[in-house]
């Protein structure tokens, strides 16, 4: 798996966001005024992330469908990893660190995280 552009991204988004199958013109739709993307940028998006094979595509007459082949958790998670190892050098205490910034952390945010951190000790 390799690391989405940022348009790309989006357009996953709007794939994870809705049931399979989905077209071009639905996610033109959802994407609303965000973008000003032509149909054609879309459809040169579409046949890229089917390329990277993160979607794949059907015919149906003049439609065509599209359907992910990689869930958005497991996007996630490989963006997660790669960005602990490239800026964290695997080190979950820098990167909790990092997010920190000084405020006061909420109690229930604490007991949260304390549990986590116990059933990922067991």
């Amino acid at each position: 798996m390799k690391r989405l552009p940022d348009a790309e991204f989006d357009i996953m988004k709007v794939i994870w966001d809705n049931e399979p199958p989905i077209t071009t013109s639905l996610i033109m739709q959802q994407l609303g005024n965000s973008k000003e993307w032509k149909a054609q940028t879309i459809i040169s998006l579409m046949l890229r992330l089917v390329e990277r094979g993160f979607v794949r595509t059907e015919k149906n007459g003049k439609i065509r469908n599209y359907f992910p082949l990689i869930s958005e958790e497991e996007y996630l998670n490989f963006e997660a990893k790669g960005f602990m190892k490239r800026f964290h050098f695997n080190s979950f205490t820098s990167m909790v660190s990092q997010l920190y910034d000084g405020t006061k952390i909420k109690s229930e945010d604490l007991d949260e995280l304390e549990k986590w951190l116990k059933e990922k000790k067991e």
